[in-house]
């Protein structure tokens, strides 16, 4: 499990092909619209478990950044080891896709992705990020870690 170096220092970053690209503490995050629910998690490997998410939408955050017309995919990278994701814009943007900072009603840990993680309950696991560093809007469809392995770039369910 990695751990932040300064987590006081930590911020999102979301820029990319945006209008206002932004670095997020998390109190600013934890201030936006919340989200909760409580779903059946299912991971590739087969074992599913049932917990609640809670954090901000994702489409608040890229509301608040304004993509520009040419972004079509969005790469989540995480600070564990170069760890990464490429979403289409339309799958980020649903409305359960959330920038989750608490599970089960605490805040995140680090065994669940603290400070903050992607989660979607329409996607399997490996395509929601843990320990979420930065957002880019981008044209080109990007690639991740498990999907440059031969996993299903969609990973949906």
């Amino acid at each position: 499990m990695p751990a932040l170096t300064d987590p006081a220092a930590w911020r999102l970053k979301v820029g990319g092909l945006v209008r206002k690209p932004v670095d997020l503490p998390l109190e600013r995050l934890v201030a936006l619209p919340r989200v909760s629910y409580t779903v059946k998690h299912h991971c590739v490997e087969g074992w599913t478990a049932i917990a609640t998410w809670a954090g901000v939408p994702f489409h608040v955050v890229a509301e608040m950044v304004e993509p520009l017309p040419a972004a079509r995919y969005v790469m989540f990278r995480s600070f564990d080891s170069g760890y990464s994701n490429g979403w289409d814009l339309p799958s980020a943007m649903h409305p359960q896709t959330m920038l989750a900072y608490a599970y089960n009603d605490r805040p995140l840990m680090p065994d669940h992705g603290a400070p903050l993680r992607l989660y979607s309950p329409t996607k399997l696991g490996y395509k929601n990020t843990k320990y979420l560093l930065a957002v880019e809007f981008t044209d080109t469809k990007p690639g991740g870690y498990w999907e440059d392995q031969g996993y299903p770039w969609f990973g949906g369910l």
